[in-house]
């Protein structure tokens, strides 16, 4: 048995209908998985699921805020009304405002928090009522701003850290449950939230490329193998972990 596949498991992909969240949403479903996409915005989601359909692919998408409480209640019971069962969960839904700590407003802040911590513990939490009896995978997108800090996005950061203790934090708990909870921590991926960052920020392209030793940014897909592999039962025995895929950005002193 090919410990990779992921042929009969249903993976729900919060903000799976762009960037960092659309090139773990395509990699599971090569892998075999059925995918439910979880989005705020209708045309985006549109998007996806036509870019990601194929004859022998199962995917689709609902537009739900899941940084409302009970928005992880409704993207769960979608996934299991739709497909009859839910095993993989990534927590990708994400945004940013780029300001010096000073500046921060704090609607902004709690914003912030709401939509990159707060709603990956909501989704987690809906997910283990139905994971607790069947195992499960946990996926949490924190940053490379998990482990070190830029002066610009003091919010982001914070959130992001706060990403990586969640994920301890649940492991601990759920692993009794045959439930395994990682994060990853994506560098400087070219997506539309890192483009409003080159523009916002000065030199940031070559600064990037200067550090990254492999001497590129990410792309999307760059993301596809490791949601194979933390959603697959080759990574059973890992959990708790935070994973860098940044092309050994943050290996740099």
């Amino acid at each position: 048995m090919d410990a990779f596949a992921l042929e009969g498991r249903v993976a729900l992909v919060t903000g799976g209908n762009g960037g960092i969240g659309l090139g773990m949403a395509s990699g599971l479903l090569e892998a075999g998985a059925t995918v439910l996409i979880v989005g705020r915005n209708a045309a985006k989601n549109n998007r996806a699921v036509k870019e990601l359909s194929q004859p022998t692919r199962r995917v689709k998408a609902i537009e739900v805020d899941i940084a409302l409480d009970g928005g992880g209640d409704v993207a769960v019971k979608a996934a299991i009304d739709s497909f009859g069962r839910l095993d993989i969960l990534i927590n990708n839904a994400g945004t940013n405002i780029r300001r010096q700590p000073q500046d921060y407003g704090v609607a902004e802040w709690r914003m912030l928090i709401d939509t990159n911590l707060t709603s990956a513990f909501l989704c987690s939490k809906a997910a283990y009522a139905h994971m607790r009896s069947t195992g499960g995978k946990i996926i949490n997108i924190g940053s490379m701003t998990s482990l070190f800090g830029t002066s610009f996005s003091a919010a982001y950061g914070a959130s992001k850290g706060g990403i990586v203790q969640l994920t301890k934090a649940l492991a601990s708990a759920w692993a009794k449950d045959n439930i395994q909870v990682n994060a990853v921590l994506p560098g400087w991926i070219d997506t539309d939230l890192t483009r409003g960052a080159r523009k916002d920020v000065t030199d940031l392209h070559d600064k990037v490329l200067a550090r990254t030793p492999a001497g590129r940014w990410g792309v999307p897909s760059d993301l596809a193998g490791v949601a194979i592999f933390l959603a697959s039962k080759a990574s059973d025995f890992i959990t708790g972990a935070a994973i860098p895929v940044d092309g050994g950005y943050s290996a740099q002193g």
